[in-house]
């Protein structure tokens, strides 16, 4: 691997004291996987900020030092981002004029942490890919299917305290927003797809199963724009295992579950529908909506902020947007990330957005075996990246890990000269 160097405070000496530094970081780094277990988990609580995430991440990065966690070439293109994006972040807070000025370092603190995150994520997946990139996923995976139980059991009103996991009559489980529920259960599921697709026996049913339950989870969330990323991304992720992947063996067993997964899926939307409130809420969602249009609907808003942000070289701030003459957010943020962080961090956005697309399909190019893995991340982050046209991403947690994610596989990719290894060693 090309690591540059590593997290630590110090070298190691000869003898007992470079032993004993030896053992430390050996101990630290058995506790700094328990500990990104527990951070990826708590990424399905996000109720307030700052969210458990950010709290359980302020134990995993210390950990990182002790524990001398490789930083790697490949990734520095992220750290270049997040120093240069910070300094026109907290520019922009001190232009506000509604917003008191300790929010809004708050909301941009936030983002610059969650950036933080992304280059963690890269590094720490790319000295030690296949276990550590299990680890996360398994984690990943475990909340995924929590969140979805409970919102679909709170949806259906079978489970004490429901009004807790539901918005608007939506599911929404332990998020803010039935917006942000939907897409989080993305990522676990096109894995589960994958393995469905690529592997036999037990494993695939284990995998199907919990594709359903995600499944099922999306679409009580009512969000559209969740509805179609699941779908495309399922879309790519078929295409691409198909394509990439597949032997000619495979490719008949992927086209036959692909219609048997497909019809079961039709079935548990009409075990759903058949509920009378489900379907109401369906055919509500499914139609157009009223914000949408208009000079203050979704669109309209967001020609404005262009607008808006265009007279604004150094931003308005967080949260100043709906303080002026539309009161909603204008729910796309390659506008908001130009009036909120100012051009400069606008920019450095765009930047994370285009590199990441770039190292993931890139890195779809190259027999490897981690391209498996890569395949369900660049069908999850480019529809992110599409969703994000629609609605605000910018504090979107997993949004941060997925880039991460690629970014650390692609940096595996790059250093590993292999063209293949056992497939069930390297499906998640």
């Amino acid at each position: 691997m090309s690591a540059t160097g590593t997290l630590e405070g110090g070298h190691s000496g000869a003898g007992s004291n470079g032993l004993g530094l030896a053992v430390i970081r050996a101990r630290a780094m058995r506790l700094l996987d328990v500990m990104v277990a527990v951070w990826i988990f708590t990424g399905g609580l996000v109720l307030f900020e700052p969210s458990p995430y950010e709290l359980t991440f302020l134990v995993v990065l210390p950990l990182a030092f002790v524990a001398g966690l490789g930083l790697y070439r490949s990734t520095f293109g992220l750290l270049a981002i997040l120093i240069g994006f910070t300094p026109f972040a907290l520019i922009a807070c001190f232009q506000v004029r509604f917003t008191d000025i300790t929010d809004a370092l708050i909301f941009s603190i936030v983002t610059i942490f969650l950036l933080l995150t992304t280059y963690f994520i890269a590094n720490y997946v790319a000295e030690a890919t296949e276990r550590r990139m299990r680890l996360v996923m398994n984690a990943y995976t475990a909340t995924a299917v929590i969140s979805a139980l409970v919102g679909t059991l709170a949806y259906l009103g079978i489970m004490p305290g429901a009004d807790i996991f539901l918005r608007y009559g939506r599911a929404k489980a332990a998020f803010n927003d039935p917006n942000v529920f939907g897409p989080f259960l993305v990522l676990p599921a096109m894995y589960a797809l994958q393995r469905v697709l690529l592997s036999s026996g037990r494993s695939a049913i284990i995998a199907a199963l919990i594709y359903l339950v995600l499944f099922v989870g999306v679409f009580v969330s009512f969000s559209r724009a969740a509805w179609g990323h699941f779908a495309l991304s399922s879309l790519i992720v078929l295409v691409l295992c198909f394509w990439l992947e597949a032997a000619a063996r495979d490719k008949v067993r992927i086209m036959i579950m692909s219609l048997v997964g497909a019809a079961m899926l039709v079935v548990a939307l009409a075990g759903l529908l058949s509920i009378p409130s489900v379907a109401d809420l369906f055919e509500t969602r499914a139609a157009g909506q009223n914000y949408d249009s208009g000079e203050t609907g979704r669109f309209g808003r967001q020609g404005y902020a262009f607008e808006l942000a265009l007279d604004h070289p150094l931003g308005i701030g967080p949260s100043e947007f709906h303080n002026l003459r539309i009161i909603e957010e204008p729910h796309n943020v390659y506008v908001s990330v130009l009036h909120v962080y100012g051009w400069g961090g606008g920019a450095f956005y765009y930047l994370l957005v285009i590199l990441t697309l770039w190292r993931g399909i890139a890195a779809l190019t190259r027999p490897s075996p981690y391209r498996l893995m890569m395949i369900p991340l660049v069908a999850t982050f480019t529809m992110l990246v599409g969703e994000s046209a629609i609605i605000d991403s910018d504090h979107w947690r997993h949004y941060y890990l997925v880039a991460g994610l690629i970014w650390g596989i692609a940096s595996a990719i790059g250093n590993d000269a292999r063209a293949s290894a056992p497939r069930e060693r390297m499906l998640i």
